[in-house]
């Protein structure tokens, strides 16, 4: 893949993806696993927990980071450009027009049901990322996603705390206990 290429797909996802970074992590994951298999899941995997753990939008990092993997320095910078360039150019359309859009019953209808087609894209990622993580140490993997839901949902502890914490549980964990006896 070249890198105009991985540009035009960068910029077409995110062209395309409403709602937020996690909605544009599975289709990222679907042009460069399933698509071009550029990537495993593995490594498609290990990229997304990294992207979650900088500060900044998911899409931002997780296009920055794919395109290091591909295409070293110059990949990252076109994946950051491909990513932001799509919201910018949107976002200042709007501008111009907001007036007409805000009032525009169908505008508004179109976004009420772009909301439910987000939530059926994120409970999709959800369930795949949630699969490959199950592959290798099911009970381990399960206990972190479960403990991570319930931290996240009824605490107010900074996700970016949440994520630096298992982090390093992983890290000690898998550095630590033979890989054998990890459940």
């Amino acid at each position: 893949m070249s890198l105009w290429q991985f540009f035009l797909t960068i910029f077409k996802i995110s062209s395309i993806t409403f709602g937020g970074g996690y909605t544009i992590v599975p289709v990222v994951r679907d042009a460069f696993v399933d698509q071009h298999k550029l990537l495993d899941d593995e490594e498609m995997l290990d990229l997304i927990a990294l992207s979650q753990t900088v500060p900044g939008p998911i899409a931002v990092s997780t296009a920055l980071l794919v395109g290091y993997r591909l295409k070293g320095r110059k990949g990252a910078l076109i994946g950051v450009l491909a990513a932001v360039l799509p919201p910018f150019i949107i976002i200042s359309i709007l501008y111009f027009f907001y007036e007409a859009f805000a009032s525009n019953v169908w505008v508004r209808a179109g976004l009420r049901g772009m909301s439910g087609a987000i939530s059926a894209i994120m409970i999709n990622a959800v369930y795949r990322l949630a699969k490959v993580s199950l592959r290798k140490h099911r009970l381990f993997s399960a206990i972190l996603m479960i403990a991570t839901f319930a931290v996240s949902f009824f605490t107010s502890i900074n996700k970016a705390f949440i994520v630096l914490t298992l982090g390093l549980v992983g890290y000690l964990t898998f550095t630590f206990v033979p890989e054998e006896k990890i459940p």
